[in-house]
């Protein structure tokens, strides 16, 4: 029961990794009125979950918890290198980055995990960039989380944070917010 409670505190909303002060590039689009509804708000988040967040950071969580469970700290920023490159747009690769240093910090205080305390000190020397993903996955291997569920709360947290921004960036309403999200559940299985 432990770590599913952990498990739902490092997905929460109100987790401090810094979710919503990112859109992930919504704001622009929204901006320039290529989303201008909640139909475009959902096209826009099927779009990056589908295109992004499924394909890349994902199974970049997935690889380092495994990695992290078989205390492999090279394959582990190995795999940050990787998505790091493979984050093109600034906007991304910087809330990526934000977001999991802002995880790593607050993880590394609530727990004790060597693997993790081997990462946190990794980063401080600049030797890894730090991508949320990675540090999700590394502290789902620390608390014992089972893939599937982890990957399942990971897009869901990743999908309520993009509709916690449409809110506030569009006159939306609460429940077209979350019919959103209902929208959005085949992807988090």
């Amino acid at each position: 029961m432990d770590n599913f409670l952990s498990l739902l505190q490092f997905s929460d909303g109100l987790f401090p990794a810094g979710a919503y002060a990112h859109s992930f590039g919504l704001e622009s689009c929204v901006q320039s009125g290529a989303v201008a509804d909640a139909e475009g708000v959902e096209q826009f988040l099927r779009a990056y979950l589908a295109g992004s967040a499924a394909p890349t950071d994902l199974v970049a969580m997935l690889c380092a918890r495994k990695d992290a469970r078989a205390a492999d700290l090279a394959a582990c920023i190995s795999m940050d290198e990787t998505l790091d490159a493979m984050k093109s747009a600034s906007e991304l690769r910087d809330a990526s980055r934000q977001m999991g240093r802002q995880t790593l910090r607050v993880a590394t205080r609530l727990t004790s995990d060597p693997m993790l305390a081997e990462y946190a000190a990794a980063v401080a020397a600049e030797l890894s960039p730090c991508h949320h993903a990675i540090v999700f996955g590394i502290i789902g291997a620390a608390m014992g989380w089972p893939a599937p569920e982890m990957a399942g709360a990971y897009l869901y947290s990743a999908s309520a944070a993009m509709a916690g921004a449409a809110l506030r960036l569009l006159p939306l309403g609460q429940l077209a917010g979350q019919r959103i999200l209902w929208n959005m559940r085949p992807f988090w299985r």
